[in-house]
């Protein structure tokens, strides 16, 4: 079991998960009235729009076909 997450989905998916369950269980336990309750779960979820954005602007539409050689599906 691996218990650092490697690739950007998996972070982003942990980090949102991570921050879902904190929110859910402080705020059961009515402990969400802390600063430092607020603070862990406010700069998780920063943390988790830095990685957003960075992912997206890395990320860059891929072309399945080659312009300079089209194909026609129908031979």
């Amino acid at each position: 079991m691996k218990l650092i997450p490697k690739s950007k989905d998996k972070i982003a998916l942990t980090l949102a998960t991570l921050i879902t369950l904190g929110l859910f269980v402080f705020g059961l336990f009515d402990l969400l009235d802390y600063l430092f309750i607020k603070v862990i779960l406010f700069t998780g979820f920063g943390f988790l729009f830095i990685i957003a954005c960075l992912y997206a602007f890395k990320n860059k539409a891929e072309k399945n076909r080659l312009e300079d050689t089209p194909q026609d599906d129908f031979n």
